[in-house]
């Protein structure tokens, strides 16, 4: 499973907000400690904000922070609200399936499980357990 761009930065905006709790945090430092386009970090807080994940503070002295503890917020939960398509392959979308194989494929039954075996392994990981190690984000 290769996750996108957009998946990676918002767990990594998580993440740094999780280490971060004491105080409010901008968006340009959180695109600068991880040289990401500030104007592609302000679209990831946003739709972080939007699902509820983090709150924002508009304002001078305004910035983010986590809605939510840590502990509550499953890393299964970031990637199913982030990925705009969990399909591995076109032949789990009905719609725009256009193999030649579907009727006699058993792929797409491997893919599956392989798909809910990979959300299955992150839905038991929080992000306070990512933060478990001293190593810097």
């Amino acid at each position: 499973m290769q996750l996108t761009s957009y998946t990676d930065y918002s767990l990594r905006a998580l993440l740094y907000l999780a280490k971060k709790t004491e105080r409010l945090v901008t968006v340009t430092e959180i695109s600068e400690h991880y040289g990401v386009s500030r104007n592609h970090m302000v679209k990831v807080v946003h739709n972080l904000g939007a699902l509820g994940f983090v709150k924002t503070v508009r304002g001078k002295s305004g910035g983010v922070r986590l809605k939510m503890d840590p502990k509550d917020i499953r890393i299964s939960d970031v990637v199913k609200n982030t990925e705009p398509h969990m399909d591995i392959q076109e032949c789990f979308n009905r719609d725009t399936n256009t193999c030649p194989l579907i009727d006699d494929c058993r792929l797409k039954g491997v893919l599956h499980e392989a798909r809910l075996a990979f959300m299955t392994t992150l839905a038991k990981h929080t992000l306070e357990d990512m933060l478990s190690s001293d190593k810097p984000l």
